[in-house]
C-alpha cells in the first residue's frame, strides 16, 4: 500500500519545479536598473506549501499527502554593465519533503537546483503625458547544477531541463508614486530524463526522455512608492499558459509531459533603509487560485539586497 501511495506522490510539484523564481529585486521582470559599475546581492528564502491540486480541471485533495512542503533559498547577483543594459546571476538551494497524516514523513530531498544567467535592455524611456514610460528586452537561461533526478516527485529539485525566457516588459510611472507593470514572456523548456524506459501521453513512448512543455507566462504589477521612494509596495496577478502537453490521467501520477496552466495573485514589498546605505529589505506573499494539473500553493518569501560601486 506504500508503494502505492509513493507512486501516486510522484510528480504531484512539477508545478514548484517549472516555475520561475521572481524575486523582485533588479532581476529581468522588474523595471529597476543597476546603475553603471554597480552591483546588487540577493539572498532570499522562500516558503511553499499546498494539500490540494488539480488533476487536469478537477481540484483534488489527496489526504496521503497531507502538506507538501518546498524551501528555496536563493543568491542572485545583478550588475550594471552601462546605463541601459544588467546582467544577472542565480543560484537556487531546494528543499523538499511532505508530511503523512500518521505523523510519518516520505523522504524528501535537497541540493543546489539550476544555475541561471540572464540579461536585461532598457529599450525605451519618455516622458507620457504626467507620467513617465519605459520599456524593456530581458533574456534568460537557465541549466542544472547538480545531478539531480527530475523524475523523482514530488521531491524532485527541479525539472532537469535548460529553459529560456525570452521577456518584454513595459512600465508606467504616474505622479505621486503609482505605476503599472506589465511582463510577456515565452519559455522554451527542453527535454528532461526521466528514470523510466516507457511513458505515456497521450501515446506510448518508449524512451526516458520526456518533452517538457514550453509556455507563455504574463505579469502584472500595480505599485506605489511611499516615503520618498524609500518603501515600494505591489499587488500583483500572474498567469501561465502551457503551449502543450496532456493532463494528469485519474489516479495516475503527474509527470513532465503534463499541461501545467495556473492563475496566481500576490502582495510585495521593498525598503530601501535610510540609515544603512545600499540595504534592502524584501517580504511578499502569493497564492495560486486557478489551475489545471498544478498544485493550488502558497507562499511566502523574505529577502535582504545589498547595493553598492562595485569598481570606480
Amino acid at each position: 500500500m506504500k508503494n502505492f501511495y509513493l507512486k501516486f506522490l510522484k510528480g504531484l510539484v512539477m508545478f514548484f519545479v517549472g516555475v520561475q523564481i521572481y524575486t523582485y529585486a533588479q532581476s529581468p521582470t522588474d523595471e529597476l536598473m543597476m546603475p553603471q559599475k554597480e552591483i546588487c546581492f540577493l539572498v532570499n528564502y522562500e516558503y511553499g506549501q499546498f494539500d490540494q491540486y488539480w488533476e487536469g480541471d478537477f481540484l483534488r485533495k489527496n489526504g496521503t499527502i497531507a502538506t507538501v512542503q518546498r524551501r528555496t533559498a536563493m543568491g542572485m547577483a545583478a550588475y550594471g554593465l552601462s546605463l541601459k543594459l544588467n546582467v544577472y546571476l542565480g543560484i537556487p538551494w531546494v528543499s523538499t519533503n511532505s508530511t503523512l497524516p500518521n505523523g510519518g514523513k516520505f523522504a524528501g530531498t535537497s541540493g543546489l537546483q539550476d544555475l541561471s544567467l540572464g540579461i536585461k535592455y532598457q529599450l525605451i524611456e519618455k516622458t507620457h503625458g504626467k507620467g513617465q514610460l519605459t520599456g524593456f528586452a530581458s533574456l534568460n537561461f537557465s541549466t542544472p547544477i547538480s545531478n539531480y533526478l527530475s523524475d523523482y516527485q514530488p521531491y524532485a529539485l527541479g525539472l532537469g531541463t535548460p529553459q529560456l525566457a525570452w521577456r518584454g516588459l513595459a512600465h508606467y510611472k504616474m505622479s505621486k508614486g503609482i505605476y503599472l507593470r506589465g511582463v510577456v514572456g515565452y519559455i522554451w523548456k527542453g527535454y528532461t530524463k526521466a528514470e523510466r524506459e516507457y511513458y505515456y501521453n497521450n501515446g506510448s513512448y518508449y524512451t526516458p526522455w520526456m518533452d517538457v512543455p514550453n509556455s507563455w507566462n504574463f505579469h502584472a504589477a500595480l505599485g506605489k512608492w511611499f516615503f520618498q521612494n524609500s518603501l515600494r509596495v505591489e499587488l500583483t496577478h500572474q498567469v501561465q499558459k502551457s503551449t502543450f502537453g496532456d493532463d494528469i490521467r485519474a489516479y495516475n501520477a503527474p509527470q513532465p509531459t503534463n499541461r501545467v496552466d495556473f492563475t496566481q495573485v500576490g502582495a510585495f514589498a521593498h525598503y530601501y533603509s535610510r540609515q544603512i546605505k545600499g540595504l534592502g529589505l524584501l517580504a511578499y506573499v502569493n497564492q495560486v487560485t486557478t489551475g489545471k494539473n498544478a498544485p493550488k500553493m502558497t507562499s511566502i518569501g523574505v529577502g535582504v539586497t545589498y547595493q553598492f560601486q562595485l569598481l570606480n
